[in-house]
Order: C-alpha cells, then structure tokens, then sequence
C-alpha cells in the first residue's frame, strides 16, 4: 500500500471547487470512486479509503441523495486535505 502522499500529490481542488462541481466530475477530476457499502449500521454514513494512491468512497445505499453528495465532499475534502467547515451535526468525520 503507497502512502497517502500519492493522493495528496493531485491537483489541489479550492474549497469552493469541492462544494460546488457536480459530484460525478469531482470524482473523475481527482481519481476517486464511490462505492456502496455492505455496512447496513444506521450510524455508519460512509468512509474514505486510501489504497495504492486511490480514493475509495464507500457509503451506504439508500440514503438521500443529499446526504450521500455532502458526505462525499466532506470525506474527499478530509483527504485530500481541503479546508471545509464541521459537517452539521449528528455528522462527524473520525479518522482511523
């Protein structure tokens, strides 16, 4: 596994760019892929996973659309290190 500096090594996207790009052209601009989860917990939003220089979003299925595109910015803004305000609560971002 190479280290999350092959992620952080993309082109640097502006708060702004995160917030604001259609989700799908975010994704494909920094080399990330959404992924639905097996994770069926009703407290388990979703996760960002760096292996082998990609960003792997896995989120749960079903879930509203609004939630599923705020928590995937949030989560690639995390990684890749974008100044973003706190998510609103009950949402937390928790690093392992």
């Amino acid at each position: 596994m190479k280290s999350t500096q092959a992620v952080l090594d993309r082109p640097v996207i502006s708060p702004t760019r995160l917030l604001e790009a259609p989700l799908p052209q975010l994704l494909a601009e920094v080399g990330a892929e959404l992924v639905d989860s097996r994770i069926t917990d009703a407290a388990f939003t979703g996760a960002a996973v760096v292996a082998d220089g990609r960003v792997l979003l896995s989120m749960p299925p079903g879930r509203p659309e609004w939630e599923r595109d705020a928590v995937a910015r949030a989560l690639l803004g995390d990684v890749l290190r974008v100044p973003l305000p706190p998510l609103p609560s009950p949402y937390t971002l928790t690093e392992l």
